[in-house]
């Protein structure tokens, strides 16, 4: 009954997907899942708005590119929240927070347009703690504070911060489970080349691996600021087989699991990477590092191998186990790709529709926060 009414009207704030990156991908799966359902009428607010000619010539010069960015994204801002009944708005932390939520949150406000911030960096332990700023806006100045994992849902309440869980999700149609037999040692991972992905534990763990397999592989798909150290460290340790794709659409990310056996990471803070959930959907056994979000997403010895933070060592062993053991690396594979139910979207949906019908009853009738059903699980 309650479908039958009005769509809520959704403007979701977020990176557009000429920045590849989790935010972009989740918001798309979001506006692809409301796609064909009356609940809600979503559209993107896209953080990165592309300045009029000649002004888009600007983004070009680093120095400008964020005041560029900035003198369009405000009015934006105010042109399309005006219609919304509910702003969803992604957020990062540090500068990206000032830069991108901030705004969305003051126009919203100024608009009598009730927020839902949706809280993603798993970074947050020291950005809440540092930013005053940040922390007063979470508690005073948006309606709903939702976050994809318990992890989250747990630092933010050690800052007296609310939130509820809405766990990411992944549409499954766009990876193909298959059990590695044999599992070869074609490694692959996925994650972007910042610094607190760590992806020289990667390169180091690697070295040891193909001491023992010379003709292992390696693909790392994704850039960043640290792409040309890496290539340089690949370089120093004389390493063979390793591909650096770059960026890769999300549509075609697929490809990538498909062709490999076993899925590396090894990031030093981390939130709920939905590079572990693209490793369940394709049967890719994974080997992560133990931090933040991913220890309640993957049971260690059940649904991948979990190691200590930048232990490169522990890393290359946990590799080698798996290649010595396929029948253990497939059922680890299968244990995680039963998981995926908490994430698939008629779960999420949920979740999502009641924290927008929530906000939308505050704004109404000046009623207090109802609390967002956690759809996910302590996996989340």
């Amino acid at each position: 009954m309650q479908d039958r009414l009005p769509p809520i009207r959704v403007a979701i704030v977020v990176a557009s997907l000429r920045i590849v990156g989790g935010h972009s991908v989740q918001a798309q799966r979001l506006v692809e899942g409301w796609r064909e359902d009356p609940a809600v009428d979503p559209w993107v607010v896209p953080i990165d708005p592309v300045p009029t000619a000649p002004f888009d010539r600007l983004l070009r010069v680093k120095f400008l590119r964020t005041l560029v960015t900035q003198i369009f994204y405000w009015p934006s801002l105010f042109r399309q929240l005006r219609r919304a009944d509910v702003v969803h708005v992604f957020s990062a932390s540090y500068t990206s927070f000032l830069l991108a939520p901030l705004p969305a949150v003051i126009v919203a406000r100024l608009l009598g347009k009730p927020v839902v911030l949706n809280y993603h960096s798993g970074e947050a332990p020291d950005h809440l703690r540092r930013s005053a700023l940040a922390r007063f806006v979470m508690r005073h100045l948006v309606d709903a504070n939702v976050v994809p994992s318990t992890f989250l849902r747990d630092v933010l309440a050690s800052f007296h911060i609310a939130a509820d869980v809405v766990p990411n999700t992944i549409d499954r149609r766009q990876f193909t489970y298959r059990p590695r037999d044999p599992l070869r040692p074609k490694l692959l991972c996925t994650r972007n080349f910042d610094a607190l992905y760590n992806m020289g534990c990667v390169l180091r763990a690697f070295a040891a691996i193909q001491a023992q397999h010379p003709e292992a592989t390696l693909t790392l798909v994704g850039s960043g600021a640290e792409g040309v150290p890496l290539r340089a460290q690949a370089e120093a340790l004389r390493l063979r087989n390793v591909t650096f794709v770059g960026l890769v659409a999300p549509s075609d990310m697929h490809r990538h699991y498909d062709a490999a056996d076993i899925y590396i990471q090894s990031p030093s803070i981390d939130n709920m990477p939905l590079s572990v959930l693209e490793a369940f959907a394709s049967g890719t056994p994974l080997v992560s590092t133990n931090v933040g979000g991913v220890p309640s997403m993957v049971r260690d010895g059940i649904d991948g191998l979990l190691v200590d933070d930048d232990d490169s060592d522990a890393l290359a062993h946990a590799v080698l186990r798996l290649i010595a053991d396929p029948p253990f690396a497939r059922a680890l594979a299968r244990s995680a790709h039963h998981r995926l139910a908490a994430y698939d979207w008629p779960v999420v949906r949920e979740g999502w529709l009641h924290a927008y019908r929530s906000v939308v009853r505050i704004t109404a009738r000046g009623m207090a926060p109802q609390p967002v059903t956690n759809t996910g699980s302590n996996s989340a």
